[in-house]
């Protein structure tokens, strides 16, 4: 059953401090990006009780009052920077579509698939270090 991604959120989150704590990771006041879509009190709220720093962008919705909107944008612009790291690995989900083995899963082995994953990681990388686009695969 498809669900959408602010549905899948609370549960998503908490695997990610569980897994966190299996391995662990230090995430306290690391930063959590997300878009839009994920921009509410109760996401924040829940972000910061695991005791992480939520980088949301902004939506407006309809605030009519420019006095609130420039307040919103004015917190936004503090942590912006961090945003538009984002885009990075958004990228980069992006080309790694481009390759039809990775888009449709055709190999049963859970190596093989692994595999192909990498060689995509690879090729996106020595296009970087050739400086034909920019952005590393992690």
């Amino acid at each position: 059953m498809n669900k959408h991604d602010t549905l899948l959120f609370p549960a998503s989150l908490e695997k990610l401090a569980e897994t966190a704590d299996l391995l662990d990771l230090e995430i306290q006041n690391a930063y959590l990006t997300l878009d839009s879509g994920f921009d509410s009190r109760a996401n924040t709220e829940n972000i910061r009780s695991y005791r992480l720093e939520p980088v949301i962008k902004p939506n407006p919705r309809n605030i009519k009052s420019r006095k609130k909107r420039y307040k919103l944008q004015d917190q936004f612009g503090k942590v912006e920077s961090i945003y538009k790291e984002r885009i990075k690995l958004e990228r980069i989900f992006a080309w790694k579509s481009k390759y039809r083995k990775l888009v449709i899963r055709y190999e049963k082995l859970q190596s093989t698939f692994m595999g192909f994953r990498y060689l995509a990681c690879t090729m996106i990388n020595l296009r970087s270090i050739l400086g034909r686009r920019e952005g590393n695969c992690i």
